[in-house]
């Protein structure tokens, strides 16, 4: 009777051991977590690319825009002394 007893829970540890199995299955690899990590970090290194060009851009365009603006009050100024100048013919 014992004997079936441990026979029964025998049974009951080896079914857990070959459930347990077909889930470690499911587990990544070492190899697979290195792949995963590489391509995420990967995809990091070229948003940070991505990211510094479109700072640099935003740089060079506010630069561009006062270089603009500051011509465009030139021209104004220069505007409104041909009108005088016109008026006074």
């Amino acid at each position: 009777q014992k004997f079936e007893e441990h026979d029964r829970q025998f049974g009951r540890i080896i079914t857990k051991l070959i459930e347990h199995d077909q889930r470690m299955d499911e587990f990544a690899t070492k190899v697979e977590l290195k792949a995963l990590r590489d391509e995420i970090m990967q995809s990091q290194d070229q948003m940070m690319v991505i990211l510094k060009r479109l700072d640099e851009e935003r740089i060079f365009t506010y630069k561009m825009v006062k270089d603009i603006e500051t011509t465009v009050k030139v021209h104004q100024i220069d505007i409104d002394n041909i009108k005088l100048q016109l008026e006074k013919v």
